[in-house]
């Protein structure tokens, strides 16, 4: 069993563990750090047939298990976030803490369920790579769209490298999850929340109601930041993650 706390970083849909790698390049030796490719993702495309959020926190504690890991600070970007919440609902007892980074307990909306039909649809007809010609791009706060070109790369890459399947299933698994607020208030661990100001996707408004929720809850809440907070502002959201891992683990 690890003596050193462990660390777990749940990358998005259509990303990849390698999102992590410069993020994490500075953090503390305190901790040991994991960085999972989710089922379909990165290297970890064999014969994956369930992409739901379940299913992908059922191979989060699998990969916990065979390090030995019984507890860990979990922190996931977006859908990383939604399996986070899955993992935490199933396995409360391996959750010491729970970042959600740009990332919400709340389901889709509607109109947010038609949003993922269609690009559903487009993927069908066009294929991957033209998905993610248009896909990333507004993701970024526009503040940060011409200022960070070589991030905008990273994830493009990252993301025409994601098999089909994966960004198919994704979509479905997505607009299907459940409602996870329950897990925040049930939540015997500290949870916090990275939010942007500009963030397309996770509304800030949508998430300020959640912030109550856990009995102990923090917040980064940062302005011309989009739904990349790792990209957009490394070192602000590195600081926060390194201080609320001193909170969770008594440093």
């Amino acid at each position: 069993m690890p003596t050193t706390p462990t660390i777990v970083f749940l990358h998005g849909f259509a990303e990849s563990r390698a999102i992590w790698t410069e993020f994490t390049r500075g953090f503390s030796k305190d901790y040991q750090l994991l960085l999972l490719d989710l089922l379909g993702h990165g290297e970890n495309t064999e014969g994956v047939q369930d992409y739901s959020m379940e299913a992908q926190a059922s191979y989060v504690a699998e990969q916990l298990q065979q390090q030995s890991v019984t507890q860990a600070l979990v922190v996931g970007h977006s859908m990383g976030g939604y399996v986070a919440l899955a993992l935490a609902e199933a396995h409360p007892e391996m959750v010491s803490g729970l970042v959600l980074f740009h990332s919400t307990a709340l389901p889709d909306t509607d109109e947010k369920k038609a949003n993922r039909d269609k690009n559903h649809d487009f993927v069908q007809r066009h294929g991957v790579k033209k998905f993610m010609d248009s896909f990333i791009r507004p993701l970024f706060a526009p503040a940060n769209r011409d200022r960070l070109p070589e991030a905008q790369t990273l994830l493009e890459d990252i993301g025409k490298a994601t098999p089909k399947a994966t960004i198919l299933g994704g979509l479905e698994a997505m607009k299907n999850r459940p409602d996870r607020t329950q897990v925040l208030k049930n939540a015997q661990f500290p949870v916090l929340f990275i939010g942007g100001q500009d963030d397309v996707a996770v509304a800030i408004e949508s998430l300020l109601p959640q912030l109550a929720l856990p009995a102990q809850s923090h917040a980064l809440l940062l302005a011309d930041v989009g739904h990349l907070g790792y990209l957009e502002r490394p070192m602000d959201t590195r600081r926060a993650i390194e201080q609320f891992a001193e909170v969770v683990f008594g440093k």
